[in-house]
């Protein structure tokens, strides 16, 4: 069902009395209430929030409501479990609203460790979505700075990582995602209950036509979890979400029933995932596109970008690399080895029911916007760490005096810049550019701020910066057309903006150094690199190979002979 498209960019804002707390059942309750209106009835089997008739009115009541806490996860599913079925017989007055239950437990455990053990859910959605975790010193981030320190330093009490099973509510369509989705999302947040939060990500192109392979994802999918587990510094919480919304026929009793059900099957079970791979066999490897066509198509982009007047300064092409392994890789235990080489990057997964997972380990940020500031990045360039000092320190020298990386990297700052302006009032840079370091590679670097005129300026913000040009180019469209007609595969999820909206603070990462998963197919790996004047396509090549060496690498993957491939293809 395609999705109707609002008009106008201010978004309704919540009739919200003075927030008050109490204490109820022994929760601390955090309510916020609203005025609704009523619309006519969709029939569905399940609630797809992008189906509101008008978006801008929010939901009746949002409310959080936490518990004392407790030591173990399983005296966590206990309290809930009474919970919910205490709500069950007193249902809320209102036709539609979101209530977040909230039980903190006493250690803290990590959120994949807790997603492991609920391996038995295949057919519900899951997510998890990690920040980038900093080493601190004294307390502060290395290398800060006084005008981005509000960036990392005031968000301690933000979850370090959290996992969610189930969907209270999600938002899909095949329809590119548009202001009504935006508005759709941000309807069942609130400022006032900051961790109620819609975990997804959007299409790196939403024009071109979707494989099989990326279908259940749709243009966008995003999720607002019906089980969730956040991972905090020292703490941990168990949390349920119950969503309802009459217009849509999803009942609250609906939602309480399907959460009950879920809540029977959860396990308050930790698995502990190793940081490593167990030896894996590839089965078969193969690069779309063959390095014959990569140099091909690298070579037709530079004659484009060479040509007499035309517009076309950059292009980021991208490969795909198809694997298959015995046995097959999980994708939890996969992206726990990636946690070993994540310092200050994102890590991501996002699997809609019966689907593959998007997995990812991602320095780059797309946008963090809290409340009414702006943070963007703009990184490009990129070069193999040294094995020493000394050798570390010649290549990060190289980078920077490289007039065909500065191009490529000035192209990105300037043009994040540029879009920031257009809904920002000031605009800071700092540094213009520097080098950011990570386990394997290393990239030019800057960091800008903003400061919005209205936090209705958020659609705004995501729609401008992506895609950037360090992973599409410039100009944009030309820069898209050109990938739309060069590479052999869809990128789906791939480049694509990634992370969650919230009431006050949403944070997006861009969905690079990323793979789709899936049992029995394997895995699609996925890179790019920039293209401009001066590259050649062997150089980008092994660009291409240094950037999925995070993947392959971890993997100890051997390569077996062609009789033991066909004995184990039998089994399968």
């Amino acid at each position: 069902m395609a999705a109707t498209t609002a008009t106008g960019h201010c978004m309704a804002h919540f009739m919200e009395p003075d927030s008050t707390k109490c204490n109820i059942s022994g929760a601390t309750r955090h309510t916020v209430y609203t005025h609704t209106q009523r619309y006519n009835h969709f029939c569905s089997l399940s609630m797809n929030g992008c189906q509101a008739r008008d978006p801008r009115t929010p939901v009746g009541m949002t409310e959080t409501r936490t518990f004392p806490s407790v030591s173990t996860p399983a005296m966590a599913m206990e309290r809930l479990t009474s919970v919910i079925t205490e709500l069950g017989s007193d249902p809320p007055v209102f036709r539609s609203g979101i209530i977040r239950l909230e039980v903190p437990i006493e250690q803290q455990i990590e959120a994949i460790d807790w997603l492991r053990g609920q391996q038995q859910f295949q057919h519900l959605p899951r997510c998890f979505f990690s920040g980038r975790r900093q080493r601190r010193i004294n307390g502060y981030p290395p290398h800060s700075n006084s005008l981005f320190d509000y960036d990392t330093i005031n968000r301690d009490s933000s979850p370090l990582s959290v996992a969610g099973l189930g969907s209270a509510v999600f938002f899909r369509h095949f329809s590119p995602f548009s202001l009504h989705d935006w508005r759709s999302i941000k309807r069942f947040l609130s400022k006032k209950c900051s961790l109620i939060r819609a975990y997804g990500a959007i299409r790196f192109d939403a024009l071109a036509n979707i494989s099989s392979e990326w279908e259940a994802f749709g243009s966008f999918y995003f999720m607002i979890p019906q089980v969730e587990f956040n991972e905090f510094e020292g703490s941990s919480m168990l949390v349920t979400t119950i969503a309802w919304d009459e217009s849509l026929s999803w009942t609250f009793g609906k939602a309480v029933h399907a959460l009950q059900a879920t809540m029977r099957q959860v396990s308050s079970n930790i698995v502990k995932l190793r940081k490593e791979v167990p030896n894996t066999s590839i089965l078969s490897s193969n690069n779309v596109p063959s390095k014959k066509l990569w140099d091909f198509g690298v070579n037709r982009a530079l004659q484009m970008i060479n040509k007499n007047n035309s517009p076309l300064i950059k292009v980021v092409l991208a490969r795909s690399s198809i694997i298959r392994t015995s046995p097959d890789i999980d994708p939890l235990t996969w992206l726990a080895t990636l946690q070993v080489e994540g310092e200050n990057a994102y890590q991501f997964c996002l699997q809609p029911p019966d689907a593959p997972s998007f997995i990812g380990n991602t320095p780059e940020q797309l946008f963090h916007r809290n409340k009414f500031d702006i943070y963007s990045e703009a990184m490009a360039g990129t070069r193999a760490r040294g094995d020493s000092n000394t050798l570390d320190m010649q290549i990060a020298l190289d980078l920077l005096s490289s007039s065909k990386d500065d191009k490529e990297f000035s192209i990105v700052r300037e043009c994040i810049r540029r879009k920031l302006e257009g809904v920002c009032t000031t605009i800071l840079v700092e540094p213009e550019k520097t080098i950011r370091k990570l386990p394997r590679v290393q990239h030019l670097y800057a960091r800008l701020r903003g400061r919005l005129r209205s936090e209705d300026d958020e659609f705004d913000i995501l729609t401008s910066l992506h895609p950037t040009p360090a992973v599409c180019g410039f100009p944009t469209e030309e820069a898209r057309v050109l990938i739309a007609e060069t590479e052999m595969f869809d990128r789906g999820m791939y480049a694509g903006p990634v992370g969650w909206f919230g009431g006050g603070e949403s944070e997006f990462a861009v969905g690079i150094r990323s793979a789709l998963v899936e049992k029995g197919l394997g895995a699609l790996i996925y890179a790019g690199t920039g293209i401009v004047e001066g590259s050649n396509s062997s150089q980008e090549w092994d660009e291409l190979e240094l950037k999925t060496s995070q993947f392959t690498k971890l993997m100890k993957l051997e390569v077996v002979s062609l009789d033991t491939k066909k004995a184990m293809l039998s089994e399968m």
